[in-house]
């Protein structure tokens, strides 16, 4: 029986940078793209001398890079090994690793033998990304289609990533190339393969009538993301597997020590051990719950940069601190305080909706209509002054934010706000229904973000398209990893999709 799993990608509207270090926070929202594994068994009979394996088989299928891995897996180290020539996915094998690993620390003996009966008939394992996670503006344009979500629609779920030819000594190879929005793609595949796994190892039980919903989360979690740095070769700051895990939230980081004491241990320690111990240990990052304010939407728009590599510009970022302690604390405090005040502003406006809905809709319709300047002339009574300044408070903790970012980038020498993007962001700003604007995370020439409100985001993208920006179809959704009924290819799942073909 097959288990599929999904868990969707990210975006940071605040904390970039300092969420590395605790206590500080970010906002993270999760969204309707989603990344989906599939596991089912590889072999549906097994040889009666199979008991006496030492290896068992893995499968990888990736269908949108045209790529299929087979592996060796040891049933004693948990170790993979490629046999074929395909370039290896060190997220999926860590993923496959850990969950197996986490299967044999958790699992009674009275257990250990359905366990041993489904790693005898391996693994067959198939990963599928929305295709927000990727760029498909080079495959727009070959249609001759226009920048347009409704282009971006029309394309089948899981396209095909498109696939570049070099030449080489005169030989031709094709590689793909995989142009990324900044969504966390790595971790939403490995968070969904692990909790893909785990379910179909009886580890954990995600259905909606589990009574132990939440555990069962924070071991897909802390196993997501022992994977996921292992993969990465360093601990990272987390929040993309946590959200790719419990969807949008407040975040704080969990201390590094967490999973470098654990890395230590392999040298002496078997795997499964180190998982277990690590399962069973206290884990300090914070979780808080946080969405959007209603009537409030998150828009993407792809400028068609190329992406960033966040390692070297997070690299950039601590150099300077080391160099320039003094100012790099300074920044560091102010960008913390602008991070705080958004925050509060967000609280603030869904604690207003909550207790003046109606006067709280009128307010956000009206202003959907007006650039910002013009709020305020929009009002007269008190609530609705409150309501609106609330707005503006918002907007003006985003400036600030994004004054100290690129304050921050120029000194470490690094683009966290490219002038191209500055320019982008500020006359989006100036838009009409636009709260605030962004560029996510680390910053640099990935995807930025916009909040609208009401529906004065269909502007936006078709603005965005007149500047050869185009308008993702990622939206906030707050839900986090969920395990599906279905394959996904078989179900429309791309909102705006209207006929979809099967790859």
């Amino acid at each position: 029986m097959a288990v599929i799993a999904s868990a969707p990608g990210k975006v940071l509207i605040t904390g970039g940078y300092l969420i590395l270090e605790r206590p500080n926070a970010g906002i993270v929202l999760s969204t309707n793209a989603r990344f989906y594994a599939i596991v089912k068994p590889l072999y549906d009979e097994l040889k009666p001398e199979c008991w006496l394996w030492s290896w068992t088989d893995v499968k990888l299928t990736s269908p949108q890079l045209n790529r299929e891995s087979m592996y060796k897996m040891s049933l004693k180290h948990f170790l993979l090994q490629s046999t074929s020539s395909e370039t290896r996915n060190p997220f999926v094998e860590y993923a496959v690793q850990y969950a197996v690993a986490a299967a044999y620390a958790t699992l009674g003996n009275d257990k250990k033998d359905a366990l041993q009966k489904l790693l005898l008939q391996g693994f067959d394992i198939t990963i599928l990304g929305g295709n927000d996670f990727y760029s498909y503006r080079n495959e727009i344009e070959s249609r001759g289609l226009p920048l347009t979500p409704e282009s971006l629609a029309s394309l089948p779920p899981f396209t095909s990533i498109t696939f570049n030819s070099t030449h080489s000594n005169g030989e031709s190879n094709s590689k793909p190339e995989v142009a990324k929005t900044g969504l966390g793609s790595s971790a939403a595949m490995t968070t969904a393969v692990v909790a893909a796994l785990l379910s179909y190892l009886g580890v954990v039980n995600l259905s909606s009538d589990s009574g132990a919903h939440q555990e069962n989360l924070d071991v897909i979690h802390i196993i997501a993301q022992m994977a996921h740095c292992m993969a990465q070769g360093k601990v990272g700051s987390g929040f993309d597997v946590s959200s790719a895990v419990y969807g949008s939230h407040r975040y704080v980081r969990f201390s590094p020590q967490l999973i470098s004491s654990s890395q230590d241990a392999l040298r002496f320690m078997p795997l499964e051990e180190v998982v277990g111990g690590v399962l069973k240990g206290k884990w300090d990052h914070e979780r808080t719950k946080f969405s959007l304010p209603p009537l409030m939407n998150l828009l993407l728009g792809e400028p068609g940069s190329g992406g960033s590599s966040t390692p070297s510009m997070v690299g950039a970022v601590k150099n300077w601190q080391k160099s320039d302690p003094q100012n790099s604390l300074n920044t560091w405090r102010q960008l913390s305080e602008a991070n705080a005040t958004l925050e509060a502003q967000l609280n603030l406006l869904n604690k207003l909706a909550e207790q003046h809905s109606e006067t709280y809709k009128s307010v956000i319709y009206t202003c959907s209509m007006y650039q910002s300047d013009k709020w305020i002339e929009q009002t007269s009574e008190a609530i609705n002054l409150e309501i609106v300044k609330t707005l503006i408070g918002a907007r003006d903790a985003m400036l600030n934010i994004r004054f100290h970012m690129r304050e921050m980038g120029k000194a470490a020498g690094i683009p966290i706000e490219p002038e191209s993007q500055t320019q982008l962001l500020d006359a989006t700003m100036n838009m009409a229904g636009v709260l605030f604007a962004g560029v996510p995370g680390a910053g640099g020439f990935d995807a930025v973000f916009a909040v609208t409100l009401g529906d004065s985001g269909q502007n936006l993208s078709k603005a965005w398209s007149s500047h050869n920006v185009l308008a993702l179809l990622v939206k906030e959704d707050p839900r986090g990893v969920s395990i599906e009924n279905v394959d996904p290819r078989v179900n429309q799942i791309t909102s705006g999709v209207s006929s979809v073909r099967i790859a």
